[in-house]
């Protein structure tokens, strides 16, 4: 017996068989770690997301502590229960809510949509109301609030039309295409063939206005000039003018008695417009010829207008091939 000095006998080791056993368990167990790691996982997420089904309250006659059932979505607690009593639940009257459970004694009045908004989904007993920006408006998430879709200049189309929640997306019209307007719907639209139609291009069409056209039939019975009416509404649309200045335009507009527009100071710009407009359809051809006089007399003096009209001059008596 081998035992050492004091009488303390020496404990043999253990056996090799039962040193491996953990690395052998641990190795059984290894295949089943993400089974039981996603089911722990699982057990943690249900615990959190559940509901609080009960809570504690105070019995009225006896003063000794409770758990009471909590009220579902839907409904408010009328009376809280008792020693010997559950609690008892009603539903929520017409315009008002709960979305959880609850152990309120009244249930929430439902919202109602702001400024520039529409319903979405309407309140029920279980559910606030669900708002939107109505037509023509998108949701602006720095402002809190609904803002009107952007309108896309002329010499831009419209990329993406705007929705609830975003806002439209112009971009620039690319080569060979033009939009004339002011539009949160409008695409950039292609310039029109001239030859197709059997004519002869007058103006070459840009981002802001189409390609005029003319037959040697309407060259011979119309003076020059008035071709470009087609196109002066699509000019004071594009260039940026402030409201003083097309005050001073609409009052300085070429008449056929010589007279200047009165009347002209207090006009908006609604009215500006329809005042350019309504002089574009009427103004005679030698009228449409004085227009970058009228510019320049009221500081507007336009290059680009006054080269269009120029080269259309210069196209018309040397370059139309007319038989």
């Amino acid at each position: 017996m081998n035992e050492k000095p004091g009488g303390v006998r020496k404990r043999p080791p253990p056996p090799s068989s039962l040193t491996q056993q953990p690395e052998t368990l641990l190795q059984m167990l290894l295949p089943f770690l993400p089974v039981m790691l996603l089911s722990a996982r699982a057990v943690l997420v249900a615990s959190v997301a559940a509901p609080a089904l009960t809570f504690r309250g105070t019995d009225p006659i006896t003063g000794q502590p409770v758990v009471c059932d909590r009220c579902p979505p839907g409904t408010y607690l009328r009376a809280r229960c008792t020693m010997t009593r559950k609690s008892e639940c009603a539903p929520c009257p017409p315009g008002s809510f709960t979305e959880l459970w609850n152990h309120i004694g009244k249930c929430l009045r439902c919202g109602v949509c702001g400024h520039d908004q529409v319903v979405k989904k309407a309140c029920s007993a279980d559910s606030d109301c669900q708002c939107q920006c109505k037509d023509g408006y998108y949701y602006q998430k720095n402002y809190d609030m609904c803002l009107r879709h952007r309108e896309c200049p002329s010499g831009e189309g419209v990329l993406t039309e705007g929705t609830a929640d975003e806002d439209t997306v112009c971009h620039t019209c690319p080569n060979g295409t033009y939009s004339d307007t002011m539009s949160a719907h409008q695409t950039c639209t292609e310039h029109k063939s001239c030859r197709a139609a059997g004519q002869q291009l007058v103006l070459k069409g840009s981002i802001w206005h189409d390609s005029l056209c003319v037959s040697c039939t309407e060259l011979q019975s119309r003076d020059g000039a008035s071709y470009l009416r087609e196109i002066l509404p699509a000019f004071f649309a594009h260039h940026t003018l402030t409201v003083k200045r097309l005050r001073r335009i609409v009052h300085h507009l070429p008449s056929e008695d010589g007279k200047k527009q009165a009347g002209t100071s207090t006009l908006n710009l609604p009215e500006l417009r329809v005042r350019i407009n309504a002089w574009v359809a009427s103004a005679t051809a030698q009228q449409i010829r004085r227009l970058p006089e009228a510019l320049i007399k009221a500081g507007a003096n336009n290059v680009v207008f006054s080269v269009s009209l120029l080269r259309y001059k210069e196209k018309s008596s040397s370059s139309l091939q007319c038989h």
